[in-house]
């Protein structure tokens, strides 16, 4: 059992790190290429984040659980899951288009987001698929599929980027950002197709299995509503962030030009820097969950698991904010050609190792069903988040407003989640 949990998080920290790394060359390169245009790409990714985490509806994580518990056979789970997935996505793709534009209009106050946001809606089947699947895989503690496919994820991404985006730059950068978004149902694609080609090759399957079942659509909804009220709150909060902020701010003097720039060098630049070894953290969090949910009886496991995630999670974030702190100027020009953002970093990589201690917390609380209390901590600290952001605007701090409701929320997801785990006697 240890050796199962340890070989599957170096596999998925491994294709992480592969990922990742390509990821952030995607990212330079997105950066360079779009010039002025990566404002108006961080200002839709809180409405892409949202709209994908409402698609999905918790699914990866209930299928993940399900499938560890051995309860029914895999292609019954996506018979059953699968078209009433897609069915919603179809009512959720058809309601982003009716709002799309009071949303670039009088909430993000950027006409301009119109078309970004209409490209998300191509994406979205095609991640609440490739959701699904990797739950599946998750929940077999089989982590080979997700990081081959999110290998080769980004390599069709990197490759449609580099072929198109130059080409969409010569039409404007509004079509160039919806365009780059539009391309990734493709690398999605490539995704799925190889989640599929990793299929078990003696899988027999009968007109009996590819019936809807309502008792385990049923089963997985059960797991998966409370999941996805949680992440959906977390996502509403991003969501409404940089409406919140740009209204606060313009209200308080600022210009909408200055506010755009200074929100994209928070997101394309400062917190890209800040997470980059994040994909550690990810991986050991992915296998915390079905360890967790199979193993749950066995608290002195349970606790060396837990223990384990958070240790190795804060002693990589410390040292990597440690570094970023006294070379942030360097890490922006090596990577982004700018020195944007500096301040920004120095000052929160003092409180961003804690950071890396809130994933190994959560995903022990929904490896032990604790789904339902992370959804109240998440609406509790978005709240407060979203509440300082509008207080502290008011100000006249500029985006520093965003950077310490930022370091408050880290703080009290920290301080619930780990008071629950204390009475709960697993930590």
């Amino acid at each position: 059992m240890k050796n199962i949990f340890i070989k599957s998080t170096i596999i998925l920290m491994l294709g992480s790190l592969v990922s990742k790394l390509l990821g952030f060359i995607i990212r330079i390169l997105f950066t360079r290429l779009i010039g002025e245009g990566i404002n108006l790409y961080s200002l839709v990714m809180p409405t892409y984040s949202l709209l994908i985490a409402i698609t999905q509806l918790g699914l990866p994580y209930a299928v993940s659980s399900i499938m560890a518990r051995n309860h029914y056979r895999g292609i019954r789970i996506m018979a059953s899951i699968i078209p009433i997935a897609l069915l919603f996505n179809i009512l959720i793709i058809t309601l982003t288009i009716l709002f799309a534009p009071f949303l670039a209009n009088n909430l993000l106050k950027e006409p301009m987001a119109y078309y970004p946001i209409i490209s998300i809606t191509f994406i979205l089947p095609f991640t609440t698929i490739s959701g699904i699947l990797k739950g599946y895989y998750f929940g077999k503690q089989n982590m080979v599929p997700n990081a081959i496919s999110n290998t080769l994820e980004q390599l069709a991404r990197l490759i449609l980027m580099l072929l198109v985006i130059p080409l969409l730059m010569k039409k404007g950068i509004v079509i160039a950002v919806s365009g780059y978004i539009a391309l990734s149902a493709l690398s999605e694609l490539v995704q799925i197709i190889t989640y599929l080609f990793f299929a078990p090759r003696n899988l027999h399957i009968s007109l009996s299995d590819l019936k809807i079942r309502p008792d385990i659509a049923s089963d997985i909804l059960r797991i998966s509503i409370p999941s996805v009220s949680g992440r959906l709150i977390g996502n509403i909060c991003y969501f409404l962030e940089p409406i919140i902020l740009m209204n606060a701010l313009l209200f308080a003097g600022y210009s909408s030009s200055y506010i755009l720039e200074e929100y994209g060098i928070y997101n394309a630049y400062v917190i890209p820097i800040l997470t980059m070894p994040s994909f550690i953290s990810m991986a050991l969090n992915t296998t915390l969950i079905p360890e967790i949910s199979k193993n749950y009886r066995n608290k002195i496991l349970v606790r060396k698991r837990i223990l384990s995630s958070i240790l190795i999670s804060l002693l990589i974030g410390s040292l990597f904010c440690l570094f970023t702190y006294f070379n942030s100027p360097l890490l922006l020009d090596v990577i982004y050609n700018t020195s944007k953002g500096s301040d920004y970093i120095r000052l929160m990589s003092i409180f961003f190792p804690l950071f890396y201690v809130e994933g190994p917390l959560v995903s022990a609380l929904q490896g032990l069903n604790m789904s339902k209390y992370t959804m109240n901590v998440t609406l509790i600290t978005c709240i407060i988040k979203l509440s300082l952001i509008f207080i502290l605007s008011l100000f006249s701090i500029g985006i520093y407003s965003l950077i310490i409701a930022e370091i408050t929320d880290i703080i009290f997801v920290i301080y619930l989640n780990a008071k629950k785990l204390i009475e709960l006697k697993y930590l």
